[in-house]
């Protein structure tokens, strides 16, 4: 084993990398890593920072947008208009001339089954007819821009 190690030894030509050339040109070519490396991580550093300036920078026009959606609210907040719908909800006030009707809940109720509900609108309406033709129906009435097939 001995013998081994001690060949392979002797193999490598050590004084050629004892020349002053050679020295020279290792230690160049650590100056170039050592500076291709500092590059490289300047690149990292400065591409890492202009993605915070970007976030940052849409961060900064989301709250300038609600800033000035803010301040129409408050201008909206100020007008006759705002304050007429508030004090009609709020209050049950009404304007000069204006009569208030006061309907009794159940009577409302009763009233209500005449409205068509969401439920039970035309495309919820089950005929006869089997799926596969209520799909093909459905879509022909889609393509020929028919707006109730029923």
């Amino acid at each position: 084993m001995f013998n081994k190690i001690n060949t392979y030894y002797h193999q490598i030509p050590w004084k050629s990398l004892r020349d002053p050339k050679n020295i020279g040109l290792l230690v160049f070519l650590v100056i170039v890593l050592l500076i291709s490396w500092s590059g490289v991580k300047a690149l990292q550093t400065n591409y890492n920072l202009q993605k915070q300036i970007s976030v940052l920078s849409q961060q900064n026009n989301v709250q300038q947008l609600q800033n000035i959606n803010q301040q129409l609210q408050n201008q909206y907040y100020g007008t006759n208009q705002y304050l007429d719908v508030t004090a009609r909800q709020e209050f049950g006030l009404g304007q000069l001339g204006e009569t208030e009707l006061i309907v009794p809940k159940n009577v409302a109720l009763a009233h209500l089954s005449l409205i068509v509900s969401p439920a039970t609108d035309a495309s919820t309406v089950s005929n006869n007819q089997p799926s596969y033709e209520k799909n093909l129906q459905a879509w022909m009435d889609f393509i020929l821009h028919k707006q109730n097939s029923n």
